[in-house]
């Protein structure tokens, strides 16, 4: 009985093809959560699929409704084996976005892993089926080896993330007696670089509003019209230039992130931004001023314009349009608040004369979280996955992109750890999404090498 033995079995599952068809099996549910007729497959996803593999590994399964009545369904497992030793609480998703089916390359499913070299194709590879898959395979190989898992484990599985996590918030704040822990370890997001073992330890908040300007019902004339008519698309472009410059910097008061600790810009100042070959050149003269590109991700708040539409892109006519519309974004560090960031703006906007100009929240905002590297759950996590790999860990005090991370670091009130298995040119949430072979063979054996780890006797006395 050994973490090698255990590193061992994991190796064997890889090599003799078990995991892949492990996997093929997940991606073939079509559990497209924004695809209203697809609610079935979410709840088969759970009961059939993941519940009798939990249930193999001596867990207590239930599925629960979502609280929310057009939210997607849970599913919380259990396994308790003293009272003596630490709980850790994990988390996967188990929907997808839409197939887009007709939208892949020739020979490619959503619904099926092709393999092309090193790239494992088809929908929730990288999104959240491969992650999670990799994680209780590792699991149940400390399980096999050791006779016990020496800790204790709750897992939670969602079917609503690629829409929002609508209830998810609300079903942790009610159940909070299902999910006490010392830790929360999980994976989704991608790795730092796709040969790098990788750790955030939270996110960046999100949210999304549009600005919304109607001057009158349709449009006129430009020739007879123009140069007395005020022209909607021609103001809106004008606010927004008040909001951010020209080279990206975050004009308005209150917008801007506060300063990063010492630790934190000591762990930042060690990555290196960039996914593989797939992944675009980073403009270097984008952003805020003063700072490094991974300073930029990591450590600021960025806005974004996402869709910008006035008259009619598609048919533009000689006339001056009625209204105009700028759907927006904003990612933020710890330190912002959502809920103060569009009064800000209405601010700024009346202070130049945009008093006309509407702002319309669109969706959940997600809040901001991050623990400090130097946490000692951070700390002992960064040890196990370095020992395991012999390489140097990306230590990432919060992903640049979201995650419903609040609900567990806030609501329930627990340091988060995350270790990501894929990588920034996957193609998530688009056509012809994939992983790494590579990269999930060296992930199963640091999640193998974390969960024995964990049942060691030598955690975080937090």
């Amino acid at each position: 009985m050994s973490r090698t033995e255990a590193l061992d079995r994991t190796e064997t599952y890889f090599q003799d093809g078990a995991f892949q068809l492990e996997l093929a099996r997940r991606v073939a549910y079509r559990t497209e959560s924004p695809n209203l007729e697809q609610r079935s497959e979410l709840y088969r996803y759970l009961s059939d699929e993941l519940t009798p593999a939990l249930e193999s590994m001596g867990f207590s399964c239930r599925v629960h409704d979502n609280p929310i009545p057009e939210g997607c369904p849970f599913l919380v497992a259990h396994r308790h084996e003293s009272n003596d030793v630490p709980t850790v609480m994990s988390y996967g998703h188990g929907d997808v976005v839409l197939g887009y089916d007709d939208q892949w390359r020739d020979g490619l499913s959503p619904w099926a892993i092709v393999v092309e070299g090193d790239r494992w194709y088809g929908r929730g590879t990288a999104d959240n089926k491969g992650q999670h898959t990799i994680n209780l395979a590792a699991m149940r190989h400390v399980l096999d080896v050791r006779g016990s898992l020496g800790f204790n484990a709750v897992l939670l599985f969602e079917t609503g993330e690629e829409t929002g996590s609508p209830g998810l918030e609300e079903f942790c704040a009610d159940n909070t007696d299902l999910f006490a822990a010392d830790v929360f370890i999980a994976s989704d997001g991608p790795r730092m670089q796709p040969g790098t073992p990788t750790i955030f330890m939270g996110s960046r908040g999100a949210f999304n509003f549009a600005m919304r300007l109607t001057l009158r019902d349709g449009g006129h004339h430009s020739g007879n019209w123009g140069g007395l008519l005020a022209n909607p698309g021609v103001i809106v472009a004008n606010a927004l230039a008040t909001m951010i410059s020209s080279s990206g910097e975050i004009l308005v008061d209150g917008w801007k992130a506060e300063p990063m600790t010492d630790t934190v810009r000591a762990a930042v100042a060690q990555l290196r931004v960039g996914g593989g070959d797939d992944s675009p050149t980073i403009d270097p003269d984008w952003g805020e001023p003063g700072m490094s590109a991974e300073e930029r991700v990591f450590g600021s708040n960025t806005f974004e314009v996402l869709a910008y539409e006035t008259g009619n892109p598609r048919h533009p006519v000689n006339a001056i349009p009625p209204s105009a519309v700028a759907h927006c974004h904003m990612r933020f560090v710890v330190g912002t608040e959502p809920v103060a960031s569009l009064p800000a703006l209405r601010r700024h906007l009346d202070d130049r004369g945009y008093q006309a100009i509407e702002l319309e929240p669109a969706g959940v905002a997600m809040k901001a979280t991050r623990l400090d590297p130097s946490h000692p759950w951070a700390k002992w996590a960064i040890d196990s996955v370095g020992r395991t790999s012999g390489k140097d860990v990306a230590v990432i005090p919060n992903l640049g992109g979201s995650l419903p991370n609040d609900v567990f670091a806030t609501v329930l009130g627990l340091p988060t750890i995350w270790v990501p298995h894929s990588y920034a040119g996957c193609s998530q949430h688009a056509p012809n999404e994939h992983i790494l072979a590579s990269t999930c063979q060296e992930a199963l054996q640091i999640m193998t090498g974390l969960w024995w780890d964990l049942g060691a006797g030598d955690t975080p006395l937090v």
